[in-house]
């Protein structure tokens, strides 16, 4: 992994939606300095204007004048326009807009105290059963061995593994307590849900090793709950894959 990707400032951005991310936390961090720098200004102004002076006396009625009005409506306007043309789009194409399952790459996460668990279905595209009851040290996704839908079925453990320029489908859960399931380079962070399966989706448009990252303190070992995000060529992920499954026959 090279260290050069995180850093000072934003890690780099390698997804397909990460810019519209980039854009809105640059357009926020510019609203809150200059509402930052306007305060600045007023309270020194205040300070200055109306400190105690010999022959000054303080004017205890308020004086009412719009100037207030107009900043705190120009504020909300601006509120207003943050959402609407900056976070709703990039919100409804993150989460609402979800490519073809038939052009995707579908893949499971599944986080514990202190791993993420991948499953991908395989050649044919659909996983195989899964039971709680059947997890151990060998079998930490519990997928029942009997069904013919798994028997193509393997599994990685703080190792995710997706080809470039295709879109994935992450269903993401939890085993134990709420993680949260971050790739910086990628400008996804969510948080896993014991009991539930959220579904997210991103795309990679350059190759490289990064890092896995649980962004909610989830025990005493959470420091070590760190895995590896590798985005392949097309062709090396094939590979890979094929691979995965023959260590799993053999």
């Amino acid at each position: 992994m090279n260290n050069s990707y995180y850093g000072w400032g934003l890690p780099i951005d390698i997804s397909t939606h990460g810019w519209a991310i980039d854009r809105l936390i640059r357009v926020i961090h510019l609203v809150m300095l200059v509402l930052f720098v306007g305060w600045a200004f007023f309270l020194i102004y205040s300070i200055f204007r109306y400190r105690a002076r010999p022959g000054h006396k303080a004017e205890y009625h308020v004086k009412h004048f719009k100037l207030p009005t107009y900043l705190e409506i120009a504020v909300a306007v601006t509120e207003v326009i943050l959402l609407t043309a900056f976070s709703f789009p990039v919100w409804h194409q993150y989460r609402e807009a979800f490519p073809d399952p038939d052009k995707a790459l579908h893949v499971k996460v599944v986080a514990e105290q202190f791993a993420w668990n991948i499953h991908y279905p395989g050649k044919d595209r659909v996983f195989g059963k899964s039971d709680p009851k059947l997890m151990s040290a060998m079998n930490p996704l519990g997928l029942d061995p009997n069904d013919p839908n798994g028997k193509d079925d393997f599994s990685t453990i703080n190792q995710l593994q997706i080809p470039v320029h295709v879109p994935v489908i992450v269903d993401l859960s939890s085993k134990d307590v709420i993680h949260s399931f971050f790739l910086p380079v990628m400008r996804v962070k969510q948080d896993a849900i014991p009991g539930q399966a959220i579904s997210l989706w991103f795309e990679a448009k350059q190759s490289g090793e990064f890092e896995i990252a649980c962004a909610q303190l989830c025990g005493l070992g959470h420091y070590r709950m760190r895995g590896f995000f590798t985005v392949l060529e097309q062709d090396k992920f094939d590979q890979w894959a094929s691979e995965q499954l023959a260590q799993k026959t053999t």
